[in-house]
């Protein structure tokens, strides 16, 4: 199969290096992949042009691209119902539900692409909006196809299209000067922007007078105009233009074929084009127009167009920048006088057709002196129909299909490395006052400063990380576990957490959670170091702290503590404080569960947030440490339902994305962080110790692999080599900051999964092997 790749140079802008593509270059054949699209858009036979593009989408690739699998999803509009045939469903355009609903399907088909025809105009809501909450519920990549993009939108226009962008992996246009806007006006990357003109047929050139005969006319010349009436077409010019046409060329015939717009026609009926007719009876030139009112099929358009001797777009609006007839005309090999819209500008550069400006004069002068001329007439169709070769259905189709390859994310991961990550990540993070929280890139990014979260974490990390120097270890330790301390206000009888570069708070306590995570590191410090002087401190500063720290406070703030009481009685079962905390707290997040349980929502809260398993590691905990048998079953029941959230189709873990929080009883793909990961992994471990299910070590491995590319874009965010790791899966990719809060994340979850491998590995009576890294990996966290 002969692939059309795309040229670049065509269409970048001056010093631009990247790759905004064209259609016109072939590249070398390669073999055809399978490849599955939902393909989403107004549809046949609704009666509009993005009806018709989107089924000549679905009509060329199955012809032409048979490897291509499309589901088309067609938007309807409750008030002009119609029947769709063969499609996989239907989206209310005013529905939100409807949306949500077919996002869902779309998720559940485990789609390679998502290709969306985007039109203000036929989304529900101000300006289309609706679009906004279905691009956001889609997991696999999103193709955009903008059919306007307005060099002067309003304000709202212009932050629909924008979050489009950003959620776009690919964006497809017709126009290069779309392209320009879209890359200028609206953040596009140039490097995911193709221009793949609107396709057209390819039937032999110069028959007019044999379709002229079967419309019955022959010996006139005609004229012509296609498309849905309505007073954007501009065809008062075209018909204030007959008069001095008919003048010189009385056997001019203008053929105006087409309905009127539906909407227009809901709106006021027939009155438009009954304006228009009593123009042309008032000109004189009545006789001289034939109205075509219907919507015409392709192959009977194209039929009619084959009549024509000139065809003529006398379009007033000069942002429109695709035009489907106006493609076919020229592939047809038809002279064509168009005002200068961008689509036009274009298709009919280099003299392939005559622009004028949108007033009669203009239009009746260019038309005349192309029949005075017959042989530059005929040479203007010439030039027109080979242009016309370069937009041929097989040419789109094939870019097309490159643009669906482009789109689609690499294979996931099927294994990924098990050995320990280094921990130069971390050093490189942390100076003298502890681990800087957030980066550039991979360089640490001081602006930020430090936080309470992440210093705890990297002391957990100390505290189980192998081959590392035991000077070198006491080091990292004593500086994160001195953040804490200083962290601690004992006037306040809470933890601080965000600090400065230059080492001043920024605030007297700091968040709930934050609080409850320095208790767990306080705890798995105790149950974990092997130093006993940092056992001793950290187990004063938890019994200073804990009696703090609300058992019914924030969810997550009150599972955090409860796994550092968890850990804590590990190391001394009988810490009274400790097995009261978890049993007040057991009995609170127990009380979620059964408060906000729905038939399909077996969970503590009505949204969803972040490290969402740790609500169920807490209980599942709480269940071990106090034998309580209620807390092991909620916990376990829970985390089997937020696992199969976090499962995609294909069997790939997909966290619960940041952009579901403030949503209630939803989940939405992006952006994805390494911290869920974690919590999934974490948290399998303890079903793993509770149950000995071997499911949880599947689920693990899955939370594992997605580090290393089994993720819904196919990228690979963590480095064995380095420690380091990037802040999560976007829409396009990778984000490449790696922050401590990820670095950590994924480090700490290779101890933990670990763990969970050699637990089973001694517990097994079956011949399975831990890969050889994991012999010599010590003892996970919380299972010392």
């Amino acid at each position: 199969m002969t692939i059309h790749s795309f040229n670049t140079e065509t269409l970048a802008p001056p010093g631009h290096t990247g790759s905004m593509r064209s259609i016109f270059t072939l590249a070398p054949a390669t073999a055809p992949a399978r490849r599955h699209i939902a393909l989403v858009g107004n549809y046949l036979p609704r009666k509009c042009g993005i009806a018709a593009f989107t089924a000549d989408i679905f009509d060329k690739l199955g012809q032409y691209h048979p490897e291509v699998t499309v589901d088309v999803y067609a938007l309807d509009n409750p008030r002009q119902p119609n029947f769709y045939e063969g499609v996989a469903g239907t989206i209310t355009c005013d529905d939100a539900t409807a949306y949500a609903e077919a996002a869902q399907r779309i998720n559940e088909s485990g789609v390679d692409a998502v290709w969306l025809q985007h039109e203000y105009g036929i989304f529900g809501g101000p300006d289309g909006e609706m679009v906004l909450d279905f691009v956001d519920r889609l997991a696999a990549p999103l193709i955009l196809t903008p059919h306007t993009v307005l060099g002067e939108p309003s304000p709202r226009q212009l932050e629909i299209l924008r979050h489009l962008v950003d959620r776009s992996s690919r964006i497809m246009v017709m126009s290069r000067h779309a392209a320009d806007l879209l890359a200028g006006h609206y953040g596009a990357p140039h490097e995911i922007l193709d221009v793949v003109p609107h396709g057209a047929p390819d039937r032999p050139f110069g028959r007019q007078a044999e379709f002229k005969a079967r419309l019955g006319l022959t010996g006139r010349t005609v004229l012509t105009t296609f498309g849905l009436l309505g007073p954007g077409k501009g065809l008062e010019i075209a018909i204030e233009a007959l008069p001095a046409i008919v003048e010189r060329h009385p056997e001019v015939l203008y053929r105006i074929v087409g309905a009127s717009h539906p909407n227009l026609v809901a709106a006021e009926g027939e009155t438009y084009r009954e304006r228009l007719a009593a123009l042309a009876a008032e000109l004189g030139v009545a006789d001289h127009i034939a109205w075509d009112n219907r919507f015409l099929q392709t192959d009977e358009l194209l039929d009619q167009l084959e009549a024509c001797d000139i065809y003529v777009t006398p379009y007033p609006n000069m942002q429109q920048s695709t035009s489907g007839t106006l493609s076919y005309a020229v592939a047809l090999g038809k002279a064509v006088v168009s005002t200068p819209y961008l689509h036009a500008r274009e298709l009919l550069a280099d003299g392939v057709g005559q622009l004028v400006e949108p007033q009669a004069g203009a239009i009746a002068a260019a038309v005349n002196a192309l029949l005075d001329e017959p042989q530059r007439l005929a040479a203007m169709q010439r030039r027109a129909y080979a242009r016309g070769r370069e937009t041929i259905w097989p040419r789109f189709a094939e870019g097309a299909a490159q643009l669906i390859e482009h789109a689609v994310a690499p294979p996931a991961a099927r294994a990924a490395p098990l050995a320990a990550p280094a921990v130069a990540a971390v050093v490189a993070m942390s100076d003298a006052s502890g681990i800087l929280q957030h980066s550039i890139g991979v360089v640490p990014d001081r602006a930020h400063g430090y936080c309470l979260d992440d210093n705890a974490r990297a002391l957990m990390l100390m505290n189980v990380a192998e081959g590392i120097e035991p000077a070198e270890r006491t080091r990292w330790r004593l500086r994160y576990a001195s953040f804490i301390q200083h962290a601690w206000n004992p006037q306040a009888r809470g933890f601080r957490n965000f600090m400065r570069y230059d080492r001043s708070w920024c605030e007297e306590v700091g968040s709930e959670d934050s609080n409850g995570r320095a208790l767990w590191a306080l705890g798995q410090t105790v149950a974990t170091a092997d130093e006993l002087s940092l056992r001793f401190w950290a187990k004063r500063l938890y019994d200073t702290a804990l009696p703090h720290c609300s058992p019914e406070g924030s969810p997550r703030a009150v599972a955090f503590a409860m796994l550092g009481a968890s850990a804590l009685l590990r190391r001394i079962p009988d810490h009274g404080a400790s097995r009261e905390f978890l049993a007040r707290g057991g009995d609170f997040l127990h009380r979620l569960l059964d408060a906000a349980r729905r038939p399909d929502w077996a969970w503590f809260e009505a949204m969803l947030g972040y490290d969402n398993p740790r609500l169920s590691q807490a209980l599942i905990e709480a269940g071990m440490a106090l034998r309580e048998d209620s807390y092991l079953a909620a916990g376990l029941d829970s985390l089997r339902w937020i696992a199969g959230q976090q499962i995609a189709t294909s069997g790939h873990f997909r966290p619960i994305g940041s952009d579901t929080f403030g949503h209630a009883h939803t989940s939405l793909p992006f952006d994805q962080q390494p911290l869920e990961a974690q919590a999934a992994i974490d948290a399998s471990a303890a079903a793993w110790r509770a149950s000995r299910d071997p499911s949880w070590q599947d689920h693990a491995l899955a939370a594992w692999r997605w580090f290393f590319g089994a993720n819904d874009r196919g990228v690979a965010l963590a480095d064995l080599a380095t420690g380091l790791c990037r802040d999560g899966v976007n829409p396009r990719g990778a984000n490449e900051n790696c922050g401590a809060e990820s670095i950590l994340a994924f480090q700490l979850g290779y101890y933990s999964l670990i763990g969970l491998m050699r637990g089973q590995q001694s517990d097994s009576t079956s011949d399975r092997r831990v890969p050889e890294p994991a012999q010599r990996i010590a003892e996970p966290a919380l299972h010392p």
